[in-house]
């Protein structure tokens, strides 16, 4: 079986990411474009390579420009490397130097997407800002907790 180009892994990861930040089943986002939740899972996954006509259809689905699918292209992705040899290593989507991978990226975790909804859920803006500025507090906190119990 051919490996995925890293561009369509990239482009999957994405287009999962936007599908789960809107509460979207891959059965609705199928039914939106005309596939099945299986053609959609391989579209997510990077089996399948994605057409211009079909990222169009994708797009206007989960309401984002095109541009959306190739934001945030790790430089591994745009200099046309093999991701699959680094995926056996343990490697991911992360750029070298950062901390995260496909795995431990937190923005495309379902406990980030869930906070994030509920996070916008919340009508009032001054309530929102209150939250942000607590959380922000507490990461601070607990990161200079951390810190000190290094030394």
């Amino acid at each position: 079986m051919a490996k995925s180009h890293p561009v369509d892994a990239h482009v999957g990861v994405r287009m999962r990411q936007r599908r789960t930040l809107l509460g979207m089943s891959q059965t609705k986002l199928g039914d939106a474009v005309g596939l099945t939740f299986q053609q959609v899972q391989k579209y997510e996954r990077g089996s399948n390579r994605v057409g211009s006509s079909r990222l169009y259809e994708f797009a206007k689905a989960l309401d984002v420009p095109v541009s959306y699918f190739f934001d945030e292209m790790p430089g591994n992705v745009l200099s046309g490397r093999p991701m699959a040899a680094k995926v056996k290593k343990g490697g991911g989507f992360g750029e070298a130097g950062t901390p995260f991978t496909t795995e431990k990226d937190p923005l495309i975790k379902r406990e980030t997407l869930q906070l994030v909804r509920a996070y916008y859920k919340i009508r009032e803006g001054s309530v929102r800002k209150r939250i942000y500025e607590l959380v922000k507090t507490m990461g601070a906190a607990s990161n200079a907790e951390r810190a000190s119990k290094k030394k």
